[in-house]
């Protein structure tokens, strides 16, 4: 039984020697406490009150800065949050078919131009896959 309340002890006094490293080295003076009591002294306790009180503000200030609130009121509202799914999807469905129409004809303007080169062995495949194409794009099939 006393090894177990010596271990436990010990754990302790790591954890609060990993808190004091913690705490900038000005305000090392906080963790010593007093003599057999183990308990700080009142200006030490206020000081470390004023410190807690600081690090809740910074903590808030960058709760608001990550917009946290804003993200919980949509998943409180599952409605809004598929309406905005739904409206970026088709969005980028929109911007994906009108970038593939743009790389699309551009391919194809090249290979026209290619084949128009009349280059010996590529020159009729390239005008081969440009009249299936244009076979396929006036909705004829073969």
């Amino acid at each position: 039984m006393d090894e177990r309340t010596e271990d436990r002890s010990g754990r302790e006094d790591e954890r609060s020697g990993q808190a004091a490293d913690r705490l900038p080295r000005s305000d090392k003076r906080i963790e010593q406490a007093d003599g057999q009591s183990g308990r700080a002294e009142p200006g030490d306790r206020e000081h470390r009150m004023e410190l807690l009180a600081r690090e809740l503000d910074r903590l808030s200030v960058r709760l608001e800065r990550a917009k946290i609130s804003e993200y919980v009121d949509l998943l409180n509202r599952p409605l809004s949050l598929i309406w905005r799914n739904l409206v970026a999807g088709t969005a980028r469905g929109i911007g994906i078919a009108i970038g593939f129409t743009f790389f699309a004809a551009t391919i194809l303007y090249v290979l026209q131009m290619l084949g128009k080169l009349n280059l010996p062995i590529i020159g009729d495949y390239i005008a081969d896959i440009v009249r299936i194409v244009q076979r396929q794009l006036e909705g004829r099939t073969y």
